[in-house]
């Protein structure tokens, strides 16, 4: 919650009981209240990471994850790799919590691995922009390259954060964690084998995501 990690204090708050109109009339509604946090506030920035909505939400992460993480993967190796997911996981975290810690979005709780999975794309943009992606433009399935189907996608989270378009998505996290990936990805290559963008083309396996 950007409320905590702005002060490190953990927030708690009562239950909150409300009457709302309903077809059968008057209706009470208790909305639960912000319970104690059973670990050190700042630690909630890695384990959100791992906490997702629902299925759907949980399965459209990995999905992504599957289409460009290993890559990446494949690139930096499996030690590095997790290192390089966890750091822009923490980027992506921060670049929420920053412009909301007043207010009351600094008072709305965020979870879901998407800004660490968008620390992802950034290096995928970088690394290997003429893999064909398939994807589903248009209502069409076509392949495009890899800097076309990342590319839209960073340029549609942008609109949309400026736009003010699904209130309860956190693009400031998937903004900040593709921008992170993009510039930590050259320190996390230095070392390894080749240090070239489509170095693993050679196996030539077509990416599909939908």
């Amino acid at each position: 919650m950007p409320d905590e990690i702005s002060t490190g204090l953990d927030l708690v708050t009562e239950d909150q009981t409300v009457r709302v109109d309903s077809v059968d009339g008057p209706l009470d509604v208790t909305t639960p209240g912000l319970k104690e946090t059973p670990i050190p506030v700042y630690l909630t920035i890695l384990t959100s990471m791992f906490m997702h909505g629902g299925m759907m939400h949980l399965l459209g992460n990995m999905w992504f994850l599957w289409v460009f993480g290993d890559n990446i993967e494949n690139d930096l190796g499996r030690l590095r790799y997790l290192l390089f997911y966890l750091l822009c996981g923490v980027v992506a975290s921060l670049a929420h919590v920053l412009p909301n810690m007043t207010g009351p979005s600094s008072m709305i709780p965020s979870l879901g691995a998407s800004g660490a999975i968008s620390g992802v794309m950034g290096p995928y943009l970088v690394r290997h922009p003429r893999r064909r992606v398939t994807v589903l433009l248009l209502r069409v399935v076509t392949q495009v390259p890899g800097f076309v189907a990342v590319g839209l996608w960073f340029v549609f989270r942008i609109i949309s954060s400026l736009g003010g378009a699904d209130v309860g998505v956190a693009y400031g996290a998937h903004i900040g964690g593709f921008v992170a990936g993009v510039v930590l990805v050259k320190p996390f290559m230095i070392g390894r084998e080749s240090n070239r963008p489509e170095a693993w083309r050679i196996q030539r396996r077509t990416n599909r995501m939908e």
